[in-house]
């Protein structure tokens, strides 16, 4: 008889990996016992030995579809354990490895638990949280490990006879799922007096009569309304102080979903994938299409469309049998409210009603939003169902990336991983950078990480880099664009050298300007600038990326001269008659005294400009909105290139837009639609990147591009340069489970510091 030891590592608590090592014992004839311990599973299995090498093999190969198993260690047992069953035993806590502990992400209801949901027959019969090991609530109900329910907010919740009989059979799904519950002994739902059933009604008759309902998700507040009702939808925006930003639409299944837009097999694997994110997709304009009031994505071609992540959304959307908005419980860029109080104070005035529960809500996880170019994801939003999974990222040392200001995140990292952890916001108030702290302190907690070294951003002015600088740890400062492609790259595991291609709004670069339109030869630990595009200057600053209109007279007015000439007069006329005469004034004088007009060389804000030229945006609601109208407004548009030019300066290749405007200006003026030049633009821009590269490759940059920064979430300019880089024998790189944009920027500041520090042993 044998007896060996095994420790399991990685995403193996909260999944069911305890009653799939029961079962796969009890299957093979073998003996034992396993446990939580800290953040893994371990235990003892004795039988024949080639009983227990195939049960060794099968811990990774049959893993659950939750489980995620990184590394296992098999010894020496400490003895025998044949003729004494196999059992799961009580967790235990521990303070060995802290580094492997992993937090499961929360899972969407899996097809049997829906199954039992609208069976009449059944126990759970429209229990709106249902849920077993497949499924359910993990990372937002978890106070510590080892996961057990004790050390969850289901812990106020005793286990009647049935779940605790279904708990304790290793034959049943929920053998060992810690949030099991029934609506004997589980969460019930609340609407002012009402519970239950009755509370539920109360909250579908609101929603069919057009008002708003604030609903208790998962991993925070929601509001909900009638995706194809005008007058409701308009109603939340105005309530919500969200002008123009489109909102995500929750549809009952696929069926609806390829009703209202273009499903391809990736977009469908994502939409009913354990995750569920909000899949960013083309709308359809056909026949019989379900209709969806204009407000909720205005102006843009492309919906954001999810399937229901528990029983409680599917209920609602069974008993309304229509597509809802359901978008985060916050207004304008507060975080979204999570505990009970604080949603009723924040948005009172924004609902007409409270569908809630009873079972806390421990952490605060926002909806995941992705998109596909082909086959290739785009992490637009990594949240709920994503995060807090861990990435790999090459580190000894403990370090943590503290973030950018936008589209906030930050990184924690140790052991050959890192935990991104979950969308922010704008670190824009106080609000804001307390929802921050609290979930830094909670991720912290949870992983057992205990960074030594912070990196931040160089702008002193973010939140999130003052918060470094107060912190009592080595810090290391890390250039905006430089983390952004760093983290494509780590992400890749490129150990190399890299051409990086960064194209975002604004960060600081280390000459003490604005950067947004570079080209950088880089590996992890450092950079060198070899391209750039010319710099304008931002009328008013940050006032500016609110009213494009401004940074198109900065661009016109005042355009760094490269020998090319400003478009002439006579072609910008027709632009600054339709502004108002003030702000031409205003401007006009700013430029020229060089008053309050920082300069950037960014190419986010050479979309605003372009945008605001077309008559598309001349102010804005929310970042990046010119940029997301002015690819709306291309289209799938055959485009003619616009001229261009590339000029040196400085030992640098340097685009300049000049030539580029005014032959867009010129262009419009002769009649040509607003379709055709919103497509040139974005093709004229790929011309020009993939130029700027091709240089740089003939001057010695190496052949791996790695790409990042917010303009590649556009389709249309990502598809448009991965195509022509490849055509020059590249290899092109982009983010998939890293965010693209500056939700990136923490794990990218993560895996420069972790490359510095191993540099230096």
């Amino acid at each position: 008889m044998n007896a060996r030891r095994f420790e399991v590592y990685g995403t193996v608590q909260g999944v069911g990996f305890r009653p799939f090592v029961y079962r796969t014992a009890a299957e093979l004839g073998l003996t034992g016992w396993v446990a939580n311990v800290n953040g893994h599973v371990e235990g003892e299995v004795a039988g024949p030995a080639g009983l227990i090498e195939t049960f060794a093999d099968r811990l990774r190969s049959d893993a659950p579809a939750l489980a995620q198993v990184r590394r296992i260690r098999l010894t020496e047992g400490t003895r025998a354990s044949y003729g004494e069953g196999f059992r799961v035993r009580h967790s235990v806590p521990a303070s060995s490895d802290p580094a492997a502990r992993e937090i499961p992400p929360d899972a969407a209801i899996c097809d049997a638990c829906l199954s039992e949901m609208r069976d009449p027959d059944d126990r759970r019969h429209r229990y709106p949280f249902v849920n077993c090991t497949d499924c359910g609530p993990r990372a937002t109900i978890i106070d510590d490990l080892p996961y057990d329910r004790i050390r969850t907010t289901m812990r106020a919740f005793a286990l009647c006879r049935d779940c605790a009989a279904e708990y304790a059979d290793p034959g049943d799904r929920r053998f060992h799922a810690e949030p099991v519950a029934c609506p004997v002994c589980g969460p019930r739902l609340a609407w002012q007096d009402l519970r239950g059933e009755e509370a539920l009604g109360a909250a579908v008759e609101t929603i069919a009569d057009g008002g708003i309902v604030a609903l208790k998700g998962l991993g925070g507040y929601q509001l909900v309304c009638d995706a194809g009702d005008p007058r409701a939808v308009a109603e939340l925006r105005r309530r919500k102080h969200r002008p123009a930003k489109p909102f995500a639409v929750m549809v009952d299944g696929l069926r609806t979903a390829s009703r209202l837009a273009m499903v391809g097999a990736t977009e469908e694997s994502a939409l009913t994938s354990p995750e569920r994110p909000v899949v960013l997709l083309a709308r359809r304009r056909s026949r019989g299409t379900p209709p969806l009031a204009p407000q909720v994505h205005p102006g843009l071609t492309r919906v954001g469309l999810f399937l229901p992540t528990t029983g409680l959304h599917q209920l609602l959307l069974d008993d309304l049998a229509r597509p809802l908005v359901v978008t985060s419980g916050n207004l304008s860029d507060e975080p979204i409210a999570v505990d009970d109080a604080e949603a009723r104070r924040a948005l009172s005035g924004a609902a007409d009603g409270f569908l809630t529960h009873d079972r806390p809500i421990r952490a605060r996880y926002d909806d995941s939003v992705v998109q596909f170019t082909g086959r290739t994801r785009i992490t637009v939003r990594r949240a709920r169902g994503l995060a807090p999974a861990p990435l790999p990222l090459r580190v000894r040392e403990p370090v943590a990336g503290a973030g950018a200001q936008l589209k906030h995140t930050f990184t924690l990292a140790a052991d050959g991983r890192a935990v991104l952890g979950p969308h922010t916001g704008d670190l824009s108030d106080l609000a804001s950078h307390e929802a921050f702290q609290a979930s830094y302190r909670h991720l912290r907690h949870l992983t057992g990480i205990e960074p030594r070294v912070l990196a931040h951003d160089l702008h002193p002015g973010y939140l999130s880099t003052q918060w470094a600088r107060a912190q009592p740890l080595r810090r290391i400062a890390v250039q905006h664009h430089h983390a952004h492609v760093a983290a494509c790259a780590a992400e890749h595991r490129v150990r190399g050298p890299f051409l990086g291609i960064a194209y975002d709004g604004l960060g600081l670069g280390d000459d003490g300007t604005l950067w947004g339109g570079e080209i950088l030869v880089a590996d992890l630990t450092g950079y060198r600038r070899v391209g750039r595009f010319a710099t304008a200057p931002l009328p008013g600053g940050d006032a500016a990326v609110r009213h494009p209109s401004r940074t198109a007279l900065g661009q016109l007015l005042g355009g760094e001269t490269l020998g090319s000439p400003r478009p002439y007069p006579w072609l910008t006329r027709p632009f600054t008659d339709r502004l108002d005469p003030h702000e031409v004034t205003a401007v006009t004088a700013m430029v020229a005294g060089n008053v309050n007009c920082p300069r950037a060389s960014s190419a986010g804000r050479l979309f605003d400009t372009v945008a605001s030229l077309l008559g598309l945006a001349d102010r804005v609601g929310y970042e990046g909105e010119a940029a997301v109208l002015l690819e709306a407004a291309a289209g799938d548009t055959h485009a003619v290139p616009l001229a261009h030019r590339l000029v040196r300066v400085d030992g640098l290749w340097v685009y300049d837009p000049a030539p580029t405007l005014a032959d867009l200006l010129a262009r419009q003026l002769g009649g040509e639609p607003v379709a055709p030049l919103a497509a040139a633009f974005h093709l004229t821009l790929a011309i020009v990147t993939a130029d700027l590269a091709a240089r740089a490759v003939a001057e010695g940059a190496p052949r791996t591009v790695c790409l990042g920064g917010g303009c590649f979430v556009n389709r249309r300019l990502l598809t448009e340069v991965r195509r022509r880089l490849r055509a020059q024998g590249l290899r092109v790189l982009v983010g998939g489970q890293v965010p693209v944009g500056d939700g990136g920027i923490s794990y990218g500041q993560a895996a420069v510091a972790a490359a510095r520090l191993t540099e230096k042993e």
